[in-house]
């Protein structure tokens, strides 16, 4: 039986606190190189005692077994600008030494029922404390800013409607779910219309700059 949630959630608080602080020091990197960065917002939470009292019930979890079983007491939401960057921050994600990644969901290409979209990592986060390391688990979600506006307004519908809205709600959830899709793909092909353009132009610099280099007066 957990007394002390304060004290229970203290080491969450510090995994989400810090990785926060890293992902928006890899944006920042990104942004130091000129280069374009995969990531447009980071944001973190921990779970409320209440939200996890709730969902001990509604999932039949045991308390003793919270921390195996509930892996989204800490959340880190990463939003890009578009589709592709969702990948592009997965394989990041990946490549790196201090966490394990313990599990995907691509909500993304395989959207749930509702037409929630997103990526689901959860991760193993070695967290260095008085007492040694400890591993905490983390769920990062990644999506579009588009995804982000669907799921935190049919958040605030299913709140309010207790998780039973109407059917025809349920239906316009779903067509705004798949408007949003759509406008996301709009953005990735206008976004790589614009990259293809401004490739071709430096390729087209370049072998003028070349050809110019090349030119011999003496002729």
């Amino acid at each position: 039986m957990i007394n002390n949630w304060e004290k229970f959630l203290r080491p969450y608080e510090q995994a989400v606190a810090e990785l926060k602080v890293k992902f928006k020091a890899l944006r920042e990197e990104y942004i130091i190189k000129g280069a374009e960065t995969p990531i447009e917002f980071v944001t973190g939470r921990v779970k409320s005692v209440d939200a996890i009292q709730e969902k001990l019930v509604r999932r039949h979890v045991d308390e003793e077994r919270l921390e195996q079983d509930m892996q989204d007491l800490a959340g880190i939401r990463i939003m890009t600008q578009f589709t592709n960057d969702i990948y592009t921050v997965v394989d990041l994600i990946r490549d790196r030494n201090d966490m394990v990644v313990l599990e995907e969901r691509d909500y993304v290409t395989n959207s749930k029922p509702s037409g929630y979209r997103s990526y689901h990592i959860v991760v193993e986060y070695p967290l260095e404390t008085i007492d040694g390391e400890r591993k905490i688990l983390v769920e990062i979600q990644i999506r579009t800013m588009q995804m982000n506006v669907w799921a935190t307004i049919e958040h605030a519908i299913n709140y309010k409607y207790e998780g039973e809205y109407p059917e025809d709600m349920e239906g316009k959830l779903r067509e705004v779910a798949e408007l949003t899709f759509k406008v996301d793909e709009l953005f990735q092909e206008m976004h790589q219309e614009i990259s293809d353009s401004q490739q071709a132009l430096r390729n087209h610099t370049k072998r003028e700059t070349l050809s110019d280099e090349n030119f011999d007066l003496s002729e």
